[in-house]
């Protein structure tokens, strides 16, 4: 019966993850422990802990905590790459290795009980399993309305997302396979994933408070991740830059035809000052943002061509 029971595999992505990693390892090896005596997964399942280039002792804690239990697996990359390019390269890694891997922050604000929910709907045939918040209610107003301004954002953009979920998702070996043919170097994952299709389900759970450690995400990596995820999946952005264009045009030939209304049939024109500053300084605006969206989506181009390795292993704790 045991040889039948999935692998399931726990991809942690850690960056200075130091003061957390004591806490949260003990945690999901217990859920480990949970879905194997529940007959859910085989007792062969295992943790793989990713650090993305820490500046502080990490990695060291990941080798002490690989040689206590061998269910602890590390991978470390060569240099900090973020955090969407360490946790693909830890599902990567652990794909050929398990029949399901389940990413999780090991900060475990996502409450990790629910893997165990996601385990079940895996072996009820569901392929991918998302984790979404039943609320926001624990955050602060501020955070909470920037959050909801995101993803409505991202849907006026075209963007198809998951709303409320973050990196927090059973994939089973099959997924993992099809998210290994997306071969782009600019990685928003939670835009690539709902592109795979196949079957999928949702668990919802409340968040927690961070086990240890501080916040990864502040606002300017958060407007950064939107930004990333909007350009690479959408152009949308370059056709309203087109369209504001034509709108334009439309109103500088209404102001044409008055000034020169205004020329031939009125004894004086005032100089209006007040206006014509008004007016460079929205048009300089307007272009100075066309220009910029622009250059975003030619800043992809230009990273996409190069073909780079979209990351570098240093060291794999696998034994």
């Amino acid at each position: 019966m045991e040889e039948k029971l999935p692998v399931i595999a726990i991809v942690v992505p850690c960056y200075n993850e130091e003061q957390a990693l004591p806490f949260s390892v003990p945690e999901l090896l217990g859920i480990l422990d949970t879905i194997a005596s529940e007959g859910l997964a085989s007792r062969d399942s295992f943790i793989l802990l990713c650090n993305d280039g820490s500046r502080d002792r990490t990695w060291q804690v990941i080798e002490e905590m690989h040689l206590k239990d061998k269910r602890v697996k590390g991978l470390s990359l060569a240099h900090n790459r973020g955090h969407q390019y360490v946790l693909l390269a830890g599902l990567m890694t652990a794909r050929n290795r398990c029949d399901a891997a389940i990413s999780i922050d090991a900060d475990l604000q996502d409450d990790p009980k629910a893997i165990i929910e996601m385990v079940r709907l895996f072996n009820q045939g569901k392929e991918i399993v998302y984790g979404v918040r039943s609320s926001r209610a624990s955050d602060t107003w501020f955070k909470r309305t920037t959050a909801h301004a995101f993803y409505s954002f991202q849907n006026v953009m075209g963007l198809e997302t998951v709303y409320d979920h973050a990196d927090y998702r059973l994939m089973s070996r099959r997924a993992l396979d099809l998210l290994a043919d997306y071969g782009e170097s600019n990685l928003f994952l939670r835009g690539i994933i709902p592109q795979i299709g196949l079957d999928t389900a949702v668990v919802s759970y409340e968040r927690n408070q961070r086990v240890a450690g501080e916040s990864k995400y502040p606002l300017s990596k958060m407007l950064s991740f939107s930004i990333d995820g909007i350009t690479s999946f959408s152009a949308r952005p370059m056709r309203w830059i087109f369209i504001t264009g034509l709108v334009l045009l439309a109103i500088a030939v209404l102001v044409s035809i008055y000034v020169f209304t205004s020329y031939f049939y009125s004894d004086h024109i005032s100089a209006g000052w007040a206006s014509i500053m008004l007016s460079i300084w929205i048009l300089g605006s307007l272009i100075l943002i066309a220009i910029g969206i622009v250059g975003e989506y030619i800043g992809k181009i230009f990273t996409e061509v190069k073909h780079r390795p979209r990351f570098a292993i240093r060291d794999v704790l696998w034994d």
